[in-house]
C-alpha cells in the first residue's frame, strides 16, 4: 500500500508581486539582514518560494505592496562568525571554528548552540565598489559557504533563525535570482531539494544527540523557508533505518 507523504508550501503570507509573463502564485518573505550587504541602501531582502517552477522575475517591482517587513535584530548571545576577504579567498574555516568552539564536527553537541544560534557578519571588500551584485552572488563567498556546510551539514538548525540567517545560508547555496524588493528568489526545484536534504539530516543528528522532539525542530526549520512536512515522513525513515 502506497504512502503519501504530505510536502507542500505554507499558504502566502505577503500581497503576491503584479507579474505579466511569470506570476508568483505563493511565496513566503523572510528578510535578511542588511550586514550582509550594505552598498544598496535600506532595501529589505527577502526569500520567496514560488511552487510552480516560474522563477523568471524581474529585477526591479513597481508594487509597493508587496515590500516585506525589515528583519528582526540579531539575537543577543549568539555566536557571530566574521569572516572577510582573507578568510574566504583561502576557504578558511578557523574563524568559524574559533567563534563557535566547533574544531571537530563530529564531537558538537547541538543543546548549547540551539539555545544561542549562529550568526555571520559578512566584511567583504567588493573588487569594483560598483558591482551591484549582493553577497550570495559572488562565487568566493558561495564556496566558502559551500566547503562549510559539507563540513558541518546540519548547521542550518542551529543558526539565528529569527534575524534571517537561514534564508541567507540557504542562497549561499542555492540557485536564486534577485529581485530589488522581493529579494532572493530561490529556484524552487533547487529549494525543494535543499530543504529535504537538511530534514533528514537535522532529524537524524538531533535524535543521535537524544533532543526531544527532533521532527518539530526539523518541520520548524522546513517552515522557515516555506515548506511543510507531514510527520509520517518520519515513520518511513524509522521504518527503515540505516544500520550503524
Amino acid at each position: 500500500m502506497a504512502t503519501t507523504i504530505r510536502f507542500k508550501p505554507l499558504f502566502p503570507l505577503s500581497p503576491l508581486p503584479k507579474q505579466t509573463n511569470s506570476p508568483l502564485t505563493s511565496w513566503l518573505s523572510l528578510p535578511i539582514p542588511r550586514p550582509f550587504s550594505h552598498q544598496r541602501g535600506l532595501v529589505a531582502v527577502s526569500v520567496a518560494f514560488n511552487p510552480q517552477g516560474n522563477f523568471d522575475v524581474s529585477l526591479f517591482d513597481d508594487d509597493d505592496e508587496s515590500k516585506v517587513e525589515p528583519p528582526m535584530p540579531p539575537t543577543e548571545g549568539r555566536f557571530n562568525v566574521v569572516i572577510d576577504n582573507d578568510v574566504v579567498s583561502r576557504l578558511d574555516l578557523s574563524p568559524f571554528q574559533a567563534a563557535t568552539g566547533m574544531k571537530n564536527p563530529l564531537s558538537v553537541k547541538p543543546q548549547e548552540f540551539l539555545e544561542r544560534s549562529i550568526g555571520f557578519t559578512i566584511n567583504y571588500m567588493r573588487p569594483d565598489p560598483r558591482d551591484p551584485r549582493e553577497l550570495s552572488e559572488y562565487p568566493d563567498i558561495r564556496l566558502w559557504f559551500v566547503r562549510l556546510d559539507a563540513a558541518y551539514p546540519w548547521l542550518p538548525v542551529l543558526l539565528d533563525w529569527r534575524a534571517g540567517e537561514l534564508a541567507r545560508y540557504a542562497a549561499m547555496l542555492v540557485p536564486h535570482q534577485m529581485n530589488m524588493k522581493m529579494g532572493v528568489v530561490f529556484n524552487p526545484e533547487a529549494l525543494e531539494l535543499f530543504v529535504m536534504n537538511k530534514v533528514f539530516i537535522v532529524y537524524s543528528w538531533l535524535k543521535h544527540h537524544n533532543i526531544p522532539k527532533p521532527e518539530s525542530k526539523a518541520n520548524d526549520m522546513a517552515r522557515m523557508l516555506g515548506f511543510g512536512i507531514g510527520y509520517e515522513l518520519y515513520d518511513l525513515v524509522e521504518n527503515h533505518p540505516l544500520e550503524e
